[in-house]
């Protein structure tokens, strides 16, 4: 297939990006620079210059394209809850372009969009449309163009790691070296689910090869990882105390991750993996945190 992918230099779409190749498919990638150019085609794709900010520029991407892969996001958190309404934005002009051709459209989200609540797992079968977090649009917007004809599926993220990068936890590194003291609320027995970049990257490629309209797929190799062991080993790496927060002293010290860190969200991966055979083979969250080199981050 002739895969349009947005977000292809980013994190997750630079590994989605010889996933598909060497599986045969080709490559249209979204680039916003000449660097992030030169790197597709050196990977062996296309590159289609464009911006999250015009969402019909970018839309065009997908005119030619067999199907699309939207991994893109404006990570900006201070400004979250404008940036899931832009991803909303992008979501309807590609689905414009997409419409009545049922060609695969591969949304990204989020794995708390499938908490049926009361700290259960997350599901692949469950939709809170009344989620607190934002990103809840990305889905809601899908279900829209799905509505005008378009094959949509979703992949929902977990914290997507190596040693380099790990979701949510990154900014949790930043704001340890930048307090002096790694923290967590309570007891920090409260659940972040987790995967692997490859088998995440795997996931995606395995998501639209067997595409499924209307599947919500669960990227999670791990269900649940205790903050608290998050939070020890990230002391451990930058050779900082740790120490438990009372939660009204949690917004103070977490600013726009308080709601994340005081979160239990486990999330359960049972139906992706029988529907797709997807078998997450990477490292688990901690060793990839224990094999960090965390001198970057007090150099920063």
């Amino acid at each position: 297939m002739r895969v349009f992918l947005t977000g292809a230099t980013g994190f997750i779409g630079s590994r989605i990006v010889p996933e598909l190749i060497e599986a045969g498919h080709s490559v249209l990638g979204l680039a916003r620079s000449d660097a992030g150019a030169r790197w597709l085609e050196e990977a062996g794709a296309q590159t289609f210059r464009g911006d999250l900010d015009d969402a019909a520029g970018l839309a065009r991407g997908a005119e030619n394209a067999d199907a699309v892969i939207h991994t893109a996001f404006d990570h900006d958190f201070s400004r979250f809850v404008q940036n899931c309404e832009k991803d909303r934005g992008v979501i309807r002009a590609i689905g414009e372009v997409l419409a009545g051709s049922k060609r695969p459209f591969l949304i990204t989200s989020g794995i708390g969009m499938g908490s049926p609540g009361h700290g259960e797992p997350a599901r692949e079968d469950v939709l809170d449309r009344e989620h607190p977090n934002p990103r809840i649009v990305s889905e809601l917007a899908g279900i829209e163009v799905a509505e005008k004809g378009v094959g949509v599926a979703y992949v929902r993220l977990s914290q997507v790691h190596d040693t380099r990068k790990q979701g949510l936890v990154t900014p949790l590194i930043d704001l340890a070296s930048e307090k002096g003291f790694s923290a967590y609320v309570g007891n920090g027995e409260n659940r972040w689910p987790a995967a692997p970049i490859e088998d995440t990257a795997r996931l995606y490629r395995l998501a639209l090869e067997k595409h499924e309209d209307g599947a919500r797929w669960h990227a999670v190799a791990e269900e649940g990882v205790a903050v608290r062991e998050i939070a020890e080993t990230i002391g451990a790496g930058l050779a900082l105390p740790v120490r438990s927060l009372m939660p009204d002293e949690a917004s103070p010290h977490f600013g726009w991750l308080a709601g994340f860190a005081r979160m239990d969200m486990p999330a359960s991966s049972t139906w992706t993996r029988e529907r797709l055979g997807w078998r997450p083979e990477g490292p688990g969250l901690i060793e990839d945190l224990q094999g960090m080199d965390y001198g970057s981050f007090q150099t920063r």
